[in-house]
């Protein structure tokens, strides 16, 4: 491969990272992604052809597409009416793609050549705000590595064109072929001087990434590839039909102090309803909420801990969502994040300000329930202000109340009757994606005439059978369950675990208790994919995970955390030095009492005595650790070492030279005193005596050390230079 045609493969390479950065981001649907990538491909196959767009018609056509994209966005007319900040970034992507569009069919002058490169960094600089996969990191160690190299080749080229240019009067083609040739070689050192470059860049990036402040969130607002409400709603509504598709769209990571409660039986509470109209559910006072300022760190007290259990602290992880609602196991005391205040309403639903964006925070909860015995013995009477979570619809059929009466007629407590009802539907009922049951009440339909459904049939059901026995309840809809990683040690939860479920209410322990009627079958676990495939699966989640947990999420709140850790970790090692100065000074001082002869004349002479072996074994070891360092350093492998890594560097400057001087006077040609070494090449007109005068000139004068493969190249022209003196 020559040179240029290398130039070319690493800028195109550069140019579809930036893509690529973009990409995954979900910032491009199909049209846009297949129309660049044919660009692309053609761009480069005319590449030096009479095909490609002339300087002026590029300019034109990017002159007229700035207004065009300007116009897009003074009218609004892409525009999204949930969210406008992301749909401003996709405009601009959108925007900054056809620029180099039309770049890449141009034919391209180093000014050019520039301007893709700074297109292929905004691009990645764009996605770092709309990216949320790890496969951003990924992608942005490669555009490092590229661009960096391509940037390096762009020099290297600008520069040979400039040598090129000036020594055009004095230079044959052969001297034109020689630079090409030494420039190919060049091309092997480019990648090990990128990485350098890049090594450089990660020490100086990774300080100031802890230094710098960061603001909550992704950016303008991350993936927004499908992650709004399919899978979880504020509102339940039956009697649709057709086939609800399950969403693999990751929805939140939860990480959890504690291993031990790494289980299926998680219920990450969302919202809860209390209004049901026979088709739908909604909340009767949905008005009212509490608001809870933040306390101290970061750290809002939303409810007190009852003290049965210790509480279990979770970290969440939230993907962008068009909903105020924050997820978090029952019941969440206490909430630590970015968060100046946050809302409870009254039906426990903790509620937020910022939305469209990714949220990190921690949950301290209770998930302590009452025992058995102590809810079987609660007959307390409902008081007035529970009363909405008993009420039924006004017209609604009997028969229900029937099968209530009938599944409930052997049990004597609401614990008792609640458990009969949830068992009774569990198993008499089958589990379908399939919406079949309809009519004008579908929930009669789904208990007499279906008998199959999906969760929230299950929880409706079994909510209002309890009602028509005066007992209170409410459904709850969030997600259930999740997807263990035991690489990243999280728990997955993505759209499909979406689950609705009841909560029956027990005054006397002032309690509300979790059940969930919906058949095994139907209730999403924590199955994960098997296989190969599921492995591989198992490790990009845990990439993407630690992408978000150390990179993404890492606020201003993480970087305090550091702070304090550090500025504790120090304090501890000063404490611990003071200490050993301490104790030292007091066995000093205790060893000078014993001198002086405060504790008798034995105990002074022990002391003397302790005293000179500890000098003499100091100094004595002092001593040996000088002479054992001194053998190490005159050790036989640090001089061949030093030889094979230096010296012969240097030698070899005298070396190939004098060697090339005697092949020549051997042939009878010999250098003249007045005669420069580049002038008695030329005096000669041989190609090889031309390149190894050259590189003696960079070696010698230019301080430059011959790397392997060019010392092998000075090698093989000498010895073809002693084959021509003996064939002639």
């Amino acid at each position: 491969m020559n040179f240029e045609k290398f130039f070319r493969l690493v800028s195109y390479a550069a140019l579809f990272c930036g893509f690529f950065s973009l990409w995954i981001s979900g910032t491009f649907g199909a049209v846009i992604t297949i129309g660049f990538a044919v660009i692309f491909v053609v761009a480069w196959l005319l590449e030096d052809s009479r095909w490609q767009i002339g300087e002026r018609t590029g300019t034109a056509l990017i002159v007229l597409a700035l207004p065009v994209f300007y116009g897009l966005w003074y009218t609004n007319f892409l525009a999204q009416p949930s969210s406008s900040t992301p749909w401003i970034a996709g405009l601009l992507a959108r925007m900054i793609v056809c620029l180099t569009g039309i770049k890449l069919l141009q034919r391209k002058s180093d000014r050019d050549w520039i301007f893709l490169y700074l297109m292929a960094f905004f691009q990645v600089l764009l996605a770092a705000g709309l990216s949320i996969s790890g496969l951003y990191l990924v992608s942005f160690i490669l555009y490092l590595l590229l661009m960096v190299s391509a940037i390096i080749a762009f020099e290297i080229r600008k520069t040979a064109r400039t040598v090129e240019l000036k020594i055009a009067g004095k230079a044959t083609d052969k001297r034109t072929q020689i630079s090409e040739s030494k420039m190919t070689m060049r091309v092997r050192r480019v990648p090990a001087m990128s990485v350098a470059l890049i090594v450089f860049i990660i020490a100086l990036a990774i300080p100031m990434f802890f230094m710098l402040p960061r603001v909550g969130g992704a950016g303008f607002g991350g993936n927004q590839s499908g992650l709004k409400t399919s899978g979880f709603s504020e509102r339940v509504r039956l009697g649709d039909f057709g086939r609800i598709v399950e969403n693999d769209s990751v929805v939140m990571r939860v990480k959890f102090e504690d291993s031990a409660a790494i289980t299926n039986n998680l219920y990450f509470r969302g919202v809860a309803l209390d209004s049901f109209d026979n088709k739908s559910w909604s909340r009767s006072n949905s008005g009212q909420k509490v608001p809870y300022p933040k306390i101290s760190r970061d750290t809002i007290r939303l409810n007190d801990p009852t003290g049965r259990e210790p509480l279990l602290v979770q970290t969440v992880y939230l993907e962008p969502l068009d909903t105020q609602v924050l997820f978090a196991l029952p019941t969440a005391v206490a909430v630590q994040g970015a968060f100046d205040i946050l809302y409870l309403d009254s039906y426990g639903s903790i509620n937020h300000t910022r939305t469209a964006e990714r949220i990190t925070y921690k949950v301290a909860s209770d998930r302590s329930v009452p025992n058995s015995d102590l809810l079987r013995a609660d007959k307390q009477a409902y008081s007035t202000d529970v009363q909405n979570y008993r009420s039924l619809p006004p017209v609604y059929d009997l028969k229900i109340a029937d099968l209530a009466i009938e599944v409930t007629a052997s049990s004597k407590n609401r614990y008792d009757k609640a458990l009969a009802v949830e068992s009774y539907l569990q198993t008499n009922y089958g589990y379908t994606l399939e919406q079949k049951a309809g009519g004008k009440e579908p929930l009669s339909d789904f208990l007499f005439n279906v008998k199959e459904g999906h969760c929230e049939y299950f929880a409706t059901a079994m909510a209002i059978m309890l009602r028509t026995q005066g007992i209170a309840t409410r459904i709850v809809n969030g997600f259930h369950g999740g997807e263990y990683n035991d690489t990243s040690g999280m728990t997955v939860v993505r759209q499909r675990h979406a689950h609705a479920w009841v909560e029956v209410y027990f005054p006397g322990e002032d309690a509300w208790v979790t059940f969930d009627p919906t058949p095994f079958s139907g209730q999403p676990g924590g199955g994960a994919a098997t296989g190969l495939a599921g492995t591989f699966g198992k490790y990009v989640d845990a990439l993407e995970a630690i992408w978000i947990e150390y990179f993404v999420a890492f606020d201003d709140q993480e970087q305090r955390s550091l702070g304090r850790s550090v500025r504790s970790g120090f304090i501890e090692y000063q404490a611990k030095f003071a200490s050993f100065v301490g104790i030292t000074t007091d066995l000093a001082a205790e060893w000078l009492k014993e001198v002086r002869g405060d504790k008798g004349l034995q105990a002074s002479l022990a002391a003397v005595v302790y005293g000179a072996v500890l000098l003499i074994g100091s100094v004595l070891g002092i001593f040996l650790v000088i002479w054992v360092i001194k053998k190490i350093i005159n050790l036989r492998v640090w001089r061949r070492l030093f030889e094979r890594f230096f010296a012969k560097k240097s030698n070899s400057i005298v070396e190939f030279y004098q060697r090339l001087i005697s092949i020549l006077e051997a042939q009878g040609l010999k250098r003249q005193a007045f005669q420069t070494p580049l002038e008695f090449a030329y005096a000669v007109d041989l190609p090889e005596v031309l390149t190894i005068t050259e590189w003696y000139q960079e070696v010698r004068f230019g301080k430059y050390d011959l790397t392997r493969e060019e010392a092998n190249e000075i090698s093989v022209l000498l010895e073809r230079l002693e084959k021509r003196g003996k064939a002639e």
